[in-house]
């Protein structure tokens, strides 16, 4: 069977390094094809060369058997190469039928438009209602716009780039069946993703980059995900050392009547959170994206003002502000790394001052210790592997994984008694992931109670010892994660979001319901 997409000998420079290397490997029409590797592989490169985002300095792409070069993204969508990307390009105030106008190259006359894309959303299974304003819709249904838009163009290629990061079990399982209607419709699926346990679900063959080149290609389905992990790192994975039956200490954390407005226009608003980390306890807050986590860590690290009551060890903290939290010894870890918390143009030594001059003596009477800061950032940089020129380069020069590691390690050398992460290991390959994971159970080990929200929910059921689900501001009753069932966590996760508009979600929480009555309990 003639390829659909065959590129060969791609290779692909910027100043200083070598994105690409002599990468060749084809996929077949009707084929699903995994990309893997770590960040820094070369994926992203790769699949802006297919698209036509990048130019390629040396090699060759033949698509359909016949030799193409690919100088824009409207060139590839004519030639039939589709991209969903991990970051939507969508505008809030606007419907998803004005959104997907938006980014077609010549859009048809609004009825049309909306014909065709009832049709595709019948053909795919996919609800949603083309009148819906965006910032109304869930992430998943956010993430069908980009889809629909894609096939709207009736794609022979489709370049799915990390499509599960931010969605429900449920919101998985949908677009995997989307996905292998496509392929028994002939249609070729490029597929980029760090969970290769969907891998394995999902693909029927892989490609293996490492530093540019490709070093594997396999059939998932008959690889173990540890293998292919290995394979992406160039070394062997450890397994996380959970200290079994380990004791919890007394509630070292405690929240409780938690409230806060969200930002207008589309801010998420904090009702009555409440839950308590005991020493050595992690603590894990699942959610999809956009239902109340970068507000819930705000007002856990006292960035914004909010209602309730925040203690550790019983004292209270909710009237301090950030400095002062972190006096008593508080730890936080944003979810964006970029600008908050990292400077980019800062040095890695100056940045270890922003959060750690208090708790490490980095600043003596408002005067700055450079010396100190550098030698505590070169001990975070040898104690956590981190790929850098020393504690004087710029945050802006460490590949995304090596700025996480750096981040997570400036604030677990300084032993807090509480640690809150948003996160964690968001971006960062299967290595880098479990250096970071192990990090933080080693750290429960001494008797820190951390609290850990993120996305990925494989994750969460790995490193916690309970947890919760955030959904609209609202947080689920603590769950013990030995007997916990993933249907449950991924109803609550998506539990909210109106059912009225696409049949696939549970009803809205009235609002004159008890939360406990369906099972949100208002505290942990």
């Amino acid at each position: 069977m003639q390829a659909r997409l065959e590129l060969s000998r791609i290779t692909k420079r910027f100043p200083g390094v070598t994105a690409n290397e002599d990468v060749s490997f084809s996929v077949k029409p009707g084929e699903i094809h995994a990309l893997l590797g770590e960040n820094g592989a070369g994926k992203s490169t790769l699949v802006k060369i297919i698209y036509g985002v990048q130019r390629a300095d040396e090699g060759e792409i033949r698509f359909d058997g016949v030799p193409v070069a690919i100088s824009s993204p409207r060139e590839a969508r004519r030639l039939g190469i589709g991209m969903v990307f991990q970051h939507f390009s969508l505008f809030e105030a606007m419907t998803v039928l004005e959104n997907i106008a938006l980014g077609m190259d010549d859009p048809p006359k609004q009825k049309t438009l909306e014909a065709e894309i009832r049709r595709v959303l019948s053909t795919y299974d996919l609800p949603l209602d083309p009148h819906r304003d965006v910032h109304t819709l869930s992430v998943g249904e956010r993430q069908r716009i980009e889809i629909v838009r894609a096939l709207l163009t009736k794609p022979k290629l489709l370049i799915m780039d990390e499509p599960t990061s931010v969605l429900t079990p449920q919101e998985v399982d949908k677009l995997f069946g989307t996905l292998r209607k496509l392929a028994r419709e002939g249609c070729s699926i490029l597929y980029i993703s760090h969970k290769l346990g969907e891998i394995k679900s999902l693909c029927e063959s892989a490609t293996i980059l490492r530093f540019g080149k490709v070093v594997a290609n396999c059939d998932p389905r008959r690889e173990t995900t540890s293998a292919m992990a290995e394979r992406m790192i160039g070394g062997t994975l450890k397994d996380l050392s959970t200290r079994e039956g380990r004791r919890f200490g007394a509630p070292r954390f405690s929240v409780s009547a938690l409230s806060m407005p969200g930002d207008p226009p589309f801010g998420t608003a904090l009702r009555d959170i409440g839950f308590d980390v005991r020493a050595g306890e992690i603590f894990g807050v699942a959610g999809v994206a956009g239902n109340g986590q970068n507000e819930l860590v705000s007002a856990l690290s006292g960035e914004t003002a909010a209602r309730g009551t925040v203690e550790i060890d019983g004292q209270p903290i909710g009237g301090l502000g950030v400095t002062g939290r972190r006096g008593l010894g508080l730890s936080v870890v944003p979810e964006e790394r970029n600008g908050h918390a990292a400077v980019p143009a800062m040095s890695l030594a100056d940045n270890a001052i922003l959060s750690a001059r208090g708790a490490k003596g980095l600043a003596t009477g408002g005067v700055l210790r450079t010396g100190a800061a550098q030698a505590y950032a070169a001990e975070v940089i040898s104690a956590f592997s981190v790929r850098a020129t020393g504690p004087k380069a710029q945050a802006s020069s460490l590949s995304g994984g090596n700025l996480q590691k750096f981040i997570m390690g400036r604030e677990i050398k300084q032993d807090p008694k509480v640690l809150v992460v948003s996160q964690p290991t968001w971006g960062v390959d299967a290595g880098a992931a479990g250096f970071i994971r192990q990090a933080m159970i080693d750290l429960a080990a001494k008797g820190t109670a951390i609290v850990v929200i993120s996305q990925d929910l494989d994750e969460l059921l790995e490193l916690c010892d309970r947890i919760a689900v955030i959904n609209e501001g609202l947080l689920s009753k603590a769950m013990d994660v030995k007997g916990v069932s993933v249907e449950e966590i991924g109803l609550l996760m998506g539990g909210v979001h109106g059912a009225d508009h696409g049949g696939d979600r549970l009803a809205p929480l009235p609002s004159a319901q008890p939360a406990e009555a369906i099972g949100l309990a208002h505290g942990a």
